[in-house]
């Protein structure tokens, strides 16, 4: 089969830096597999290639490649080697069949591997997951092996499992479902759904369930099509029964008017449009990957506290559903959430720290709203202090629960977001302004000895500074002055 023919839709340039040097070495016995050439045939550009070599022992391959570069004989054992040519690394494979380990629980990656240099490729295509994984592009001359129609499911965007018998076998795969869904804008199969919820999920690592989780959130314009399927293929529920809770949880349905295809008034169907409305407001507001993470992280919990704090009142004439105090719950639950997955930093930005801060105070930017009148420079220097100087997030965060109520992407920063960072600005209130302009040297330097009374006399001072009491170094260091004699005195 020709590559180029059976995608004459398009043009698809068939080339990357080192293909012809993969030529040279195994001329027609060497491939790209895998998601590089499912990303070829949907136009889009792959920075990742992995390279199948057929017919050639492992020992002849080393041979080969080891004075063009880099060799890295890590994976030796799965028939996988590391192969660095100038800043690019490949990883370099023979046709391989996995045997699953014969145990209860199952982690990623828990097989035994039998590489094999005279397998054909179409047995190494038939243990991937997908069938738009299932294909090779043999380099010499673009002929396409696609053995189970993956350039069909492809071209119409299908997700749909090479070896149903052996999907079970990697736990992991469930989650690439939903990875795949949300990211690539794939469809899966129905007959996945059904699989997928019997399979035991207990057994995946918290590093593996994070970084499928990140990458829907990262990587997809609409994280919430890979949420709504990780709730589908019962992963919500196993891994995540704080979010799976939100969607048994129901809100008011005139104040939340937003609900699922089905008409239900869920926090869950909330919540999805909320990470959605963040992960556009990030767009708009450029922020790098860690404060989009941040960001999306916070929206997908900030109301996992309101199932327990759920009640019916009556107000206002009717029967209302309130959750009073949601916030503070939903900090207290996140917290727990960031110590079971392990997560502390990523890219710089301290999560385990901001994300639950975010939470905490997602509702105090209304109050300031509400109070614009008359609301003072105290306000805002003080919720800027509690939130760490994380003030484009938090306005970020409260307008995408606000915009979390409507089914439409924003397209801007809403009044109420923009008169908020514009306040900020105008009152100088910033990270920086925010930092304490009274140390501990400089209470020495007066005669202050080290100790818990100094960190009180900081403390107050601190807090009159949020108070606008002082806004300089030189005026802090005179208010200093001054409590020390009111002390002494």
């Amino acid at each position: 089969m020709d590559f180029r023919a059976e995608t004459a839709m398009k043009t698809i340039e068939v080339d990357f830096a080192d293909k012809d040097l993969f030529v040279r070495l195994f001329g027609r016995n060497v491939y790209a597999v895998g998601g590089y050439v499912r990303d070829m045939v949907m136009g889009r550009p792959s920075a990742e290639v992995d390279i199948l070599v057929t017919g050639f022992p492992l020992e002849e391959i080393i041979r080969r490649i080891t004075p063009l570069g880099k060799v890295d004989l890590v994976g030796r054992s799965f028939g996988i080697i590391k192969f660095t040519v100038g800043k690019k690394t490949y990883d370099i494979a023979l046709p391989r069949k996995d045997i699953p380990a014969d145990q209860p629980i199952r982690r990623h990656k828990d097989f035994r591997i039998s590489a094999d240099p005279s397998l054909p490729v179409e047995k190494d295509l038939e243990r991937r997951d997908f069938r738009c994984n299932s294909m090779a592009l043999r380099l010499a001359d673009g002929t396409l092996v696609d053995p189970f129609e993956g350039l069909e499911d492809t071209r119409t965007r299908r997700i749909r499992l090479t070896n149903p018998r052996a999907f079970p076998d990697d736990p992991l795969r469930v989650l690439r479902v939903a990875r795949f869904a949300s990211v690539l804008g794939f469809s899966a199969d129905p007959e996945i759904y059904g699989i997928a919820k019997e399979i035991d999920l207990s057994g995946l690592s918290v590093e593996r369930i994070n970084e499928e989780l990140f990458k829907i959130l990262l990587l997809s314009d609409r994280p919430s099509i890979g949420l709504e399927d990780l709730f589908k293929l019962g992963a919500l529920r196993q891994l995540f029964p704080e979010l799976y809770r939100l969607t048994l949880s129901i809100q008011d349905s005139l104040f939340h008017p937003e609900k699922d295809d089905f008409g239900h008034h869920t926090v869950w169907a909330h919540t999805l449009l909320t990470v959605d409305q963040a992960k556009a407001l990030s767009a708009l507001a450029g922020l790098d990957q860690a404060k989009t993470l941040g960001l999306l992280v916070a929206a997908l919990y900030h109301d996992v506290g309101k199932p327990e704090t759920a009640h019916w009142e009556y107000k206002r004439g009717r029967m209302v559903i309130t959750n009073n105090g949601h916030d503070l719950a939903s900090e207290r639950i996140v917290k727990k959430i960031l110590a079971r997955f392990r997560l502390f930093s990523w890219g710089g930005l301290n999560l385990r720290k901001t994300v639950p801060v975010l939470i905490r105070t997602h509702h105090r930017l209304s109050e300031l709203w509400a109070n614009r009148e008359t609301v003072t420079k105290k306000a805002f220097n003080r919720l800027a202090a509690e939130i760490q100087g994380e003030i484009e997030l938090l306005v970020l965060l409260d307008a995408a629960d606000r915009a979390g109520r409507k089914g439409r992407p924003v397209k801007s920063l809403d009044r109420q977001g923009k008169w908020l960072l514009r306040k900020f600005d105008e009152l100088n209130v910033s990270r920086e302004t925010i930092r304490p302009l009274i140390r501990g040297r400089d209470l020495i330097d007066l005669g202050v000895a080290p100790g818990p009374p100094m960190g009180k006399i900081l403390k107050r001072l601190y807090e009159m500074q949020l108070d606008n009491a002082f806004e300089t170094k030189a005026q802090g260091i005179r208010a200093a002055e001054r409590l020390l004699k009111e002390k002494k005195a």
